[in-house]
């Protein structure tokens, strides 16, 4: 299985290291080896070409010393890129970009339309074209897969699709945004917003623009991508109605703690909602989590309520949600 990762940040980086760490693994589960062919980040590549051959702590140290890969990019695009190397697998983990897509979403298309296998952890296409391609998919016979999208190590589209298999799914109600729910957490000790959110900051949960974050646009991404993937729906961002945590007061916290509640980020998707807004719940309910974590909880018909939560970001995390896509895929390359 050869394999093409674009974008090597901190998501793209933790995946290479898993596949080093679950190397032995790998082996005893397959035959034929993976090997990392081609690498593509913001301003560098790395190819396999006959003359350079990606070596995984080279590469690696090499980042982490230079900022860089091997070769610079010189104007090229990822998809040019792409087509300097035969690979079977395309990684896809460059930034979120939810005005277009971005690159990211160049990247898809290309691979797709190439009979490549895609595995994507960028919301934003997805967000904006999953029925697009969905059927670009099936028209060329690949496997795309994104369990990495929502919930980083949050087990959520899988879990839905396959393990609940047979299932109707009447609903999802969800934390999906870490940083949202770190900050309202700390509210919940009546710590004003601005100073939760520099503390959100300074421990590198929230970036120096946090705007993704507070303003709901990362969640709605998710929301769209399961209302999508678990309840076919035909939809983009652009459906889904947000109100981000920066409308949340010190005064709305304290009234709702006089109540026993507490206020929480929410994502909500059914056959008719599709919502990311604060939400009042009981301090015992479930969602009324503390901290970063990400939890959500599935009604079934038949099972009932289901409850799952985990680390939603991270690169160990996210990347283990990588390999489990990457073993679904071969296990069915390789039947």
């Amino acid at each position: 299985m050869r394999v093409f990762i674009s974008g090597f940040g901190n998501i793209g980086r933790g995946f290479f290291e898993t596949l080093i760490i679950k190397d032995a693994y790998l082996k005893s589960r397959y035959d034929e080896l993976i090997t990392v062919v081609g690498i593509v980040d913001s301003k560098s590549y790395e190819i396999n070409d006959g003359t350079y051959k990606i070596c995984g702590f080279c590469t690696l140290g090499g980042k982490n010393n230079t900022g860089k890969l091997h070769t610079d990019r010189n104007g090229l695009s990822c998809t040019e890129i792409m087509d300097m190397v035969d690979f079977d697998l395309l990684i896809e983990a460059s930034p979120t970009n939810i005005t277009d897509g971005g690159e990211g979403l160049k990247n898809i298309r290309h691979a797709l339309r190439k009979g490549k296998d895609v595995i994507t952890v960028n919301k934003g296409p997805l967000a904006l074209a999953y029925s697009e391609l969905d059927e670009l998919a099936k028209e060329n016979g690949c496997y795309l897969r994104f369990e990495g999208s929502v919930g980083g190590g949050m087990p959520m589209i899988n879990l839905c699709n396959e393990a609940l298999v047979g299932q109707r799914i009447n609903s999802i109600q969800g934390i999906f945004n870490g940083t949202c729910n770190l900050i309202l957490s700390r509210m919940d000790s009546g710590i004003p917003f601005e100073q939760a959110l520099r503390e959100a900051q300074q421990l590198g949960y929230a970036e120096t623009d946090p705007t993704y974050d507070i303003k709901g646009i990362d969640s709605a991404c998710k929301v769209a991508i399961l209302a999508n993937s678990i309840f076919k729906r035909k939809v983009s961002f652009s459906d889904v109605s947000v109100t981000g945590i920066d409308t949340v007061t010190a005064e709305a916290v304290e009234m709702a703690a006089e109540k026993g509640m507490v206020i929480r980020h929410i994502g909500e998707i059914s056959k008719d909602r599709l919502e990311v807004a604060p939400r009042l719940i009981p301090k015992n309910h479930p969602l009324s989590v503390p901290g970063s974590l990400n939890k959500a909880q599935i009604l079934t018909d038949m099972a009932g309520p289901i409850t799952v939560s985990g680390r939603g970001a991270g690169k160990g995390e996210t990347a283990s949600a990588i390999l489990s896509d990457l073993i679904w895929i071969m296990d069915r390359r390789n039947a």
